[in-house]
């Protein structure tokens, strides 16, 4: 599929078209897709990525895409996708379950990225996730922890999969340009992730603790009122006077079960 004969990119829906097939080779390179795989891609829009992995054998081909009219398009020019009409935001990612082999991949629009990213690794079982986004979303899904661009995003997808930025991608291979740089991530999941629940104590905790991000942890939760858990958080290796950028990932999921013990199962 080429761009030309198409209608003008949608702003509402965030759309920017991948231009280069250079780039849209490497983004599918990075996916790695098999024969037998199980392949969704999100906001496949005019195909830049689809006709290539489509080549690559895949199994089954899922795609999701909000507007109507590249949909119908994606299935007159590929008849054996799987094309889902609708938005990212509201897939029931529970349902990709482990054992499927499912490799995840898209150009993701800009306004819904670091949501979508939460939602999918915090409830989809995968094989790899491959995923273009702004950069600076991209530096923030991989931030280490101490860094400034580290926070609750990063705390959440690291203690669900690790993470690495493959690569930037300029504006000048999009159409129309965005005024930012892109850059391609790729997640694999974590043996022993949480759970849905250790999900919502976590997403609490975040949210608690990266509110006032340049304050003390022990001021912090004094200020939200947990006022008798301070030695408590010593107990897991937590020091008060710390504050939330210096705590590795991990210590987030220790943290939540100390705020919230009588949480129910």
């Amino acid at each position: 599929m080429t761009n030309e004969g198409y209608a003008p990119a949608k702003r509402s829906l965030g759309q920017n078209f991948l231009a280069d097939p250079n780039i849209a080779r490497k983004i599918v390179a990075a996916v790695d897709i098999r024969p037998g795989d199980n392949v969704l891609e999100i906001g496949p829009g005019r195909g830049a990525l689809t006709q290539i992995a489509l080549a690559r054998g895949p199994a089954r081909y899922v795609a999701l895409e909000m507007d109507n009219a590249l949909a119908g398009a994606l299935e007159a020019a590929h008849p054996q996708l799987e094309v889902v009409r609708g938005d990212a935001m509201s897939y029931p990612w529970a349902g990709l379950t482990a054992g499927s082999s499912w490799k995840i991949f898209g150009n993701l629009p800009y306004n819904i990225a670091s949501p979508l990213i939460w939602d999918i690794l915090g409830q989809a079982d995968f094989e790899r996730a491959v995923f273009m986004v702004q950069l600076e979303v991209a530096q923030r899904l991989t931030a280490k922890f101490g860094g400034r661009q580290y926070g609750a995003l990063s705390a959440f997808i690291q203690n669900h999969a690790t993470g690495e930025l493959l690569f930037k991608v300029p504006p000048q291979v999009f159409r129309p340009q965005p005024k930012v740089t892109s850059a391609v991530v790729r997640f694999f999941l974590r043996d022993g992730r949480p759970d849905a629940k250790e999900n919502e104590l976590l997403s609490r905790t975040l949210r608690t603790c990266f509110q006032q991000r340049r304050k003390q942890l022990g001021t912090i939760l004094k200020s939200q009122g947990f006022l008798q858990i301070l030695n408590d958080i010593r107990t897991i290796g937590i020091d008060p006077v710390q504050r939330p950028e210096t705590l590795a990932p991990e210590r987030f999921r220790a943290l939540s079960k100390v705020l919230f013990p009588d949480f129910p199962a």
